[in-house]
């Protein structure tokens, strides 16, 4: 019989690295569902920007880091397998932020955006209407939210702590916007347990991330089931959204991550429809979309988005 699982928020359940180094909070099983709470990624909560608050200590080394929830263990999972990830219900709480700015990134120094103080945006968050709400100089502005979860991995190794600030080949710091509930993320299992992590709320993204932030937020309320697959292991994470299948590619080069989503999207229109490479590359220059996932984690991503029906 599958379990539901309810992890409490408290210190015991954080992490800020991708580790097999420390003691897993929950241990689960294929086909459980697991519900959780969420800090902000920068291990904040409150009821608005102004009560933010950081109510735990972090770890030297372990928690430098996104706010995790983690490590899980899954206890049928073993390195080669694959593991899917439903998301059943994304919360978010009631404020984000999102900054811009000041900070010496490489594109905010190729857009001479160091020049202007940091600003941050104070955004006010409904989760029953979906929107939210901040205040520019006077100006409101207002968006329909789309929560998703930015980081949820596993460590790539069996030792050492690992970052949480890339996205790799079994997941991390992903931050595709279409993530959304509804979806199902395949991610190669690297090592036996899984070891999962998962934080890093969005309340909304655009595609590319473009000033480092999303709209930055605690979640209420997230819940996902797990499930195992045997065989046909993965290189590179999959995943069946609303807005479709996608295929996902990282690297420092953006060429080179269009190519590893290009070749994740191959071989999926090959076991969807039977198609050899060029087959799929010729169809799929018709159907298939190219999406620059974030270019702000150092190492880059690229999705490759095949619309549900597009294909009659």
């Amino acid at each position: 019989m599958a379990a539901m699982h309810r992890i409490e928020l408290k210190q015991q359940s954080l992490i800020g690295s991708f580790t097999r180094e420390a003691t897993p909070i929950v241990s689960v099983s294929s086909g459980d569902t697991i519900r959780f709470e969420t800090l902000d990624a920068g291990w904040g909560t409150g009821e608005s920007n102004a009560d933010r608050r950081k109510p735990f200590s972090r770890r030297e080394k372990i928690d430098g880091g996104h706010a995790l929830i983690g490590p899980i263990l899954i206890d049928d999972a073993k390195r080669g397998d694959t593991l899917e990830i439903q998301f059943n219900e994304i919360i978010p709480g009631s404020y984000g932020f999102t900054s811009a700015g000041q900070y010496p990134n490489w594109q905010n120094r190729k857009l001479q955006l160091t020049d202007y103080e940091e600003i941050i945006l104070d955004w006010k968050l409904d989760n029953a209407a979906m929107t939210g709400a901040c205040d520019i100089n006077g100006k409101a502005f207002a968006v329909s939210l789309r929560p998703f979860m930015g980081v949820i991995g596993m460590p790539p190794e069996d030792t050492g702590i690992h970052t949480t600030w890339p996205p790799r080949f079994c997941g991390g710091n992903i931050d595709c916007k279409e993530l959304v509930k509804g979806s199902k993320l395949y991610l190669p299992v690297p090592v036996d347990g899984a070891y999962l992590a998962i934080g890093d709320g969005h309340a909304a993204q655009g595609d590319g991330e473009i000033s480092c932030q999303a709209i930055e937020c605690p979640m209420e309320a997230v819940e996902i089931t797990v499930h195992v697959s045997k065989g046909a292991p993965l290189t590179n994470p999959r995943a069946n959204t609303p807005a479709g299948w996608i295929t996902f590619g990282f690297h420092e080069d953006l060429d080179e991550a269009t190519v590893q989503a290009l070749d994740g999207m191959l071989h999926l229109m090959g076991e969807l429809y039977g198609l050899n490479r060029v087959e799929a590359m010729a169809l799929g220059s018709s159907v298939v979309d190219l999406r620059i996932t974030q270019i702000v984690n150092g190492v880059k991503g690229v999705h490759a988005c095949l619309p549900h029906g597009i294909l009659k």
